[in-house]
């Protein structure tokens, strides 16, 4: 299907980091870099990474992609030493595309483009984009060839703020592994491990826990919700998981509103365990305003879960304008202690929410993995008339032997 694709070389993709800390734009960055592989298997792809340090063994990589990693270097010359890779790189490789998947690195490519007149898409998530005023970041996502918002949400909000032709601005949400989530029921050894029953009905919250959105994430105002919640399900458990600084907050707000026996802060979880949480759940509950989409709707739907989110930023678009889940306006307390509680108690009228195979089967074939590759296809297909008699180029000696830029 994606054959018309395989002489496309070079791509170039500039990410914070692939490995490590993954966050939304590190988990979208992967999933992009594995649709570059898989649609155009023989072109050549360089990646270049601000943060990491070096590939960890055993990820998935194609001969043909090399990675420059800059994490090893002090933080205070990571970037000037990216930036430089990227235009020396691409003064000497002329690539056909440059993608970046953080508004930080569109720097350079505008650069690059002033220089030879590569052509570059920008990704835009959300909060980054949002109410941008730097000189260099508005000229650099005006002169983007394409920018790609993960909503509708963040594409609007683009439109308006930065007076874009709408033209410019396309969707490609964020996408999910659905082979890693499955409806199943409670499991065991969660239940041993917080001290819950089978029956006992379970909030959960999957969310950094930082400072800075401390009020904006809206896990704050679930825990505030809870006492109401507690009044007509008093054995209610909310289980909050992620790390960060407003943990000792949080712990701190539990104790004042005498809900210790209520909720568990659960800290980390490893990757590899989120699909049982969402499975240990009943709803998973983030009335954020500040999500760009967020991917853990998608987890939790495709586990077969209700969802609870805002109505005020990109959760609209995994939700579908709430079609799939419940949209809340995240600063009223008591609209959330409600709606949650209808959940619960499964007088929702949203009778969508207690279907888990209808959730999990419109998260697929909405967010998949396919989709998200057949849209990205069709991105990229008008370029394939560019790419022909654009082999791969050799590397610049000079490059090559320095210090490890090349991972």
């Amino acid at each position: 299907m994606f054959n018309s694709l395989a002489q496309l070389s070079p791509i170039y993709l500039l990410c914070p980091n692939l490995f490590g800390f993954k966050g939304g734009i590190q988990v979208y960055s992967r999933f992009l870099l594995e649709a570059l592989q898989d649609l155009s298997p023989q072109s050549e792809r360089r990646v270049f990474l601000k943060y990491d340090r070096q590939v960890p063994d055993g990820i998935r990589r194609s001969p043909q992609t090399y990675f420059h990693c800059f994490g090893r270097w002090p933080r205070r010359v990571q970037s000037w030493l990216m930036f430089l890779s990227i235009v020396v790189w691409g003064l000497w490789q002329r690539p056909l595309l440059l993608i970046a998947t953080h508004l930080n690195y569109g720097i350079a490519c505008y650069a690059l483009k002033l220089l030879t007149g590569c052509p570059y898409w920008l990704v835009v998530h959300g909060l980054e984009g949002w109410n941008l005023e730097a000189p260099w970041h508005c000229a650099a996502l005006r002169a983007a060839d394409r920018i790609i918002a993960v909503s509708h949400y963040t594409r609007d909000r683009l439109l308006i703020e930065q007076n874009l032709a709408p033209e410019q601005v396309t969707v490609l949400p964020n996408t999910f592994e659905p082979e890693r989530f499955a409806i199943a029921p409670k499991p065991q050894s969660l239940l041993n491990r917080y001290g819950l029953r089978p029956d006992q009905p379970v909030i959960l919250t999957v969310s950094r826990l930082g400072r800075s959105t401390a009020h904006q994430k809206g896990y704050r105002q679930v825990i505030q919700a809870l006492p109401k919640i507690r009044q007509q399900l008093p054995d209610v458990h909310y289980l909050l998981v992620g790390k960060g600084d407003d943990a000792p907050a949080v712990q701190a707000l539990v104790a004042a509103l005498g809900l210790q026996a209520n909720v568990t802060l659960a800290g980390f979880i490893a990757d590899e365990e989120l699909p049982a949480h969402y499975q240990l759940c009943d709803v998973l509950a983030l009335p954020s305003c500040i999500e760009g989409f967020g991917i853990v709707y998608l987890e939790a739907l495709a586990s077969g879960k209700p969802v609870l989110a805002g109505d005020r930023d990109g959760a609209v678009d995994p939700l579908q304008q709430g079609k799939l889940g419940c949209l809340v306006d995240p600063g009223d307390v008591g609209a959330i202690a409600d709606q949650l509680t209808q959940i619960l108690q499964r007088t929702h009228p949203n009778l969508s929410l207690y279907q888990p195979e209808g959730l999990q089967r419109e998260a697929i074939e909405q967010f998949g993995l396919t989709k998200f590759q057949k849209k990205l296809a069709q991105l990229l297909a008008p370029l394939g008339d560019h790419s022909v008699g654009r082999g791969a180029v050799v590397a610049p000696p000079r490059l090559q032997a320095n210090g490890g830029l090349d991972s």
